[in-house]
C-alpha cells in the first residue's frame, strides 16, 4: 500500500511551486493613414528598454479580465477607446522580459481611417503612429508580435470582414479596394474586384456622393447584417 503525503507537507504532489509568472497584455493597434498601414507605439518611460518604442500593454490586475486590462492599458497609455479588439496569441517566451517571468496574452485592435486623438498617459513618455514597414528599434519581443499581428490580420482579410473596421462608415469603392491593397501589400484588379465586391451583397448604397476629381463618387456602406461567406481572396483576386 502506497504511503500517503505528511498532511505538514507544504505543497501537495503534483501541484506548482509558489513561484509564479506574471501575466501581462499587449495590444497591436493597426489603422490606415497617409496611405500606408500604421500602427501606433508608445515611448516607454521606465525601465527596462527605456526611451525605446513598444506596443501599448502592462501587467493584468488580479480583480480584472484579460480584455479589460487590454482595453484599459489602452486607455491608460494611449487615450484611445471603444475600438475592435480581438485576441490574438501568446507569448511565452522565458526570456521575452529581463525583470521576471512575464506571459504576455496580446490583442489587435483596429481603427477606422481618420483622425483620431493619441496622447501618451503616465507610464508613457510618447505616443506615435509608425508604418508598419518602417518600424523603429522596440522593446521586448515586440517587433515579432506585430509581424505576427500583421500575418493574420492579412490572413482574417481573406475569410472574414474584419477590413470593414479600417473603413470609415460611408466609403467609395475606390476607397475600398485601396484599403485591401494596402493591407494585402499588392495590386488588385479593378474591373474583377468591382464585379465581385457588388456581386456579394454586402454592400448598401447610401444614396450620396462624394466629390473629388472628376465625376463624384458613390458612397457605400457596409451591411453589418451579412457575413462573407466565401474568401475574400475569391472576391478580391
Amino acid at each position: 500500500m502506497s504511503e500517503r503525503p505528511s498532511s505538514s507537507s507544504s505543497n501537495p504532489p503534483n501541484t506548482p511551486s509558489q513561484e509564479h509568472p506574471a501575466v501581462a497584455v499587449d495590444v497591436v493597434i493597426f489603422m490606415i493613414r497617409e496611405g500606408r498601414l500604421q500602427v501606433l507605439l508608445v515611448k516607454r518611460r521606465y525601465p527596462p528598454f527605456e526611451g525605446r518604442w513598444a506596443i501599448p500593454g502592462g501587467f493584468v490586475h488580479i480583480d480584472e479580465s484579460l480584455e479589460d486590462a487590454a482595453r484599459r492599458e489602452l486607455r491608460e497609455e494611449t487615450g484611445v477607446e471603444d475600438v475592435y479588439l480581438e485576441q490574438l496569441y501568446t507569448f511565452g517566451r522565458p526570456d521575452r522580459d529581463p525583470r521576471m517571468r512575464v506571459i504576455s496574452v496580446t490583442y489587435f485592435a483596429l481603427l477606422p481611417a481618420g483622425e483620431i486623438d493619441v496622447r501618451a498617459g503616465d507610464d508613457a513618455a510618447d505616443a506615435r503612429w509608425f508604418p508598419v514597414d518602417d518600424l523603429p528599434p522596440l522593446a521586448f519581443d515586440h517587433r515579432e508580435i506585430i509581424e505576427y499581428a500583421l500575418t493574420r490580420l492579412r490572413y482574417k482579410l481573406e475569410y472574414t470582414d474584419v477590413g470593414f473596421q479600417l473603413l470609415p462608415a460611408e466609403f467609395t469603392l475606390t476607397e475600398l479596394q485601396r484599403a485591401y491593397e494596402i493591407v494585402l501589400g499588392e495590386q488588385l484588379d479593378k474591373r474583377n474586384f468591382r464585379r465581385k465586391i457588388l456581386q456579394s451583397r454586402i454592400l448598401r448604397e447610401t444614396g450620396r456622393l462624394r466629390a473629388g476629381e472628376g465625376r463624384p463618387a458613390r458612397l457605400y456602406e457596409y451591411r453589418s447584417d451579412v457575413r462573407l461567406q466565401v474568401k475574400a481572396r475569391r472576391l478580391f483576386p
